[in-house]
């Protein structure tokens, strides 16, 4: 599975991709830290799947995951946030799942695998 690592904290970044290494089915294939090369990153590496964080730099998240609907309805969207309370704007808005930053890395592998079946 190609995934493609939107968060605005390098330090979350790196811990997610050192995470996917470690799966042998999962392959970071573009990272980044602004919204502004979001979409171009999207169409260029045609991930599989986005980890896209809420609360992106320069993003207005439910504005940005419903153009990413329309633009690219294959990719699956799982939203990461520090904030669970924005889980149900998030699901309303067109993410596929939802994982709070503060759950286990367990619990994000199992929705990366549940989205991706």
């Amino acid at each position: 599975m190609r995934i493609l690592l939107a968060d605005d904290q390098p330090k979350v970044r790196l811990g997610l991709r050192l995470l996917m290494e470690q799966e042998q089915d999962m392959t970071v294939v573009a990272e980044t830290g602004d919204s502004g090369s979001l979409l171009a990153q999207v169409e260029e590496t045609r991930p599989d799947l986005m980890l896209l964080d809420w609360s992106l730099q320069d993003s207005a998240a439910a504005e940005q995951l419903a153009v990413f609907r329309q633009v690219c309805p294959q990719v699956a969207i799982i939203v990461l946030s520090a904030q669970p309370e924005v889980e149900a704007a998030a699901l309303a808005t067109g993410a596929d799942a939802f994982v709070s930053k503060a759950d286990p890395p367990e619990k994000l592998l199992a929705a990366i695998r549940a989205v991706a079946d």
